[in-house]
């Protein structure tokens, strides 16, 4: 009897090639019937409960996907948010009626991952040009050094594998160092006593702005009268009290004080750009 059944089943011995293809995995659910009653669905509460299904019975299906991308500087759990999120997105633009969902969704899902490392994981921002240049490099140097014994590739050598310029292959070559970026703290390979590459670095100088105030005012202080002039130069320059300076040109120390005042005001508008006549 046991024999007769296990003879009665051809058909187990071919397995059904639609269902094969549209369930690789254990994690890809038969959701059919909730996407074509998601479509007849009006936006509202029950809807989204719907599509809330959808997408944790996938959930698992997305997990897998970001597992692929492990250990390349991203935290797992970061990857599992992007790939939720192009779950998601593979959900809500999902059409039932051009095929199985799975064979839309894991390239959608794989393309939010790379998105995100491409945009999100590079410490400087760099055009998405330099990148795909970086890749073909990084790729063309791997296949290069397959060969034992084959010495590091040149430029030429990856210009004529990817059919880049050497222009391009250096520009590739350099993003490839470029990808993450190195503490000012951290210490220089040759450097003594904890050198690093903050010690490198100038600081501001405050002589800057000592040249930009004097060529500023260099044109207000022309204009003065010449008492004027001497009167600031004696006071500044010459380190002379008010006092002594009204003794040397015979006016009082009041009047000393005015001209000084009245000068720099001057000077100071006209530096600023609002020139005016203090006198």
């Amino acid at each position: 009897m046991l024999i007769d059944m296990a003879t009665s089943r051809p058909a187990a011995s071919t397995p059904n090639p639609t269902a094969h293809s549209r369930r690789t995995h254990d994690d890809a659910p038969d959701t059919t019937a909730l996407f074509v009653r998601l479509t007849t669905m009006e936006e509202g509460p029950e809807r989204d409960a719907v599509r809330d299904r959808i997408v944790t019975a996938w959930l698992p299906m997305a997990h897998r996907i970001a597992g692929r991308f492990r250990d390349r500087g991203e935290a797992v759990e970061d990857l599992r948010q992007v790939a939720a999120l192009g779950l998601v997105k593979a959900v809500d633009r999902f059409d039932p009626e051009r095929g199985a969902f799975e064979s839309y969704a894991v390239p959608t899902i794989t393309g939010e991952i790379k998105r995100h490392f491409r945009d999100r994981m590079w410490a400087l921002r760099v055009p998405r040009r330099v990148q795909e240049l970086r890749n073909k490099v990084r790729v063309a140097r791997r296949e290069l050094a397959q060969t034992p014994g084959a010495p590091e590739p040149s430029t030429a050598d990856l210009a004529a594998h990817t059919g880049l310029t050497e222009d391009e292959v250096a520009a590739g070559l350099e993003a490839l160092e470029s990808f993450s970026t190195l503490s000012l703290d951290a210490e220089l390979p040759a450097g003594d006593d904890g050198y690093s590459l903050a010690d490198t670095l100038g600081g501001p100088d405050a002589s800057y702005d000592t040249v930009v105030d004097r060529e500023s005012a260099k044109e207000s202080l022309r204009r003065l009268p010449e008492r004027e002039r001497a009167i600031l130069y004696m006071r500044f320059f010459e380190d002379m009290t008010q006092s002594r300076i009204a003794d040397r040109l015979g006016i009082s120390q009041m009047h000393v004080s005015r001209l000084i005042s009245r000068s720099c005001a001057q000077v100071r508008q006209e530096a600023l750009g609002r020139p005016g006549d203090l006198r």
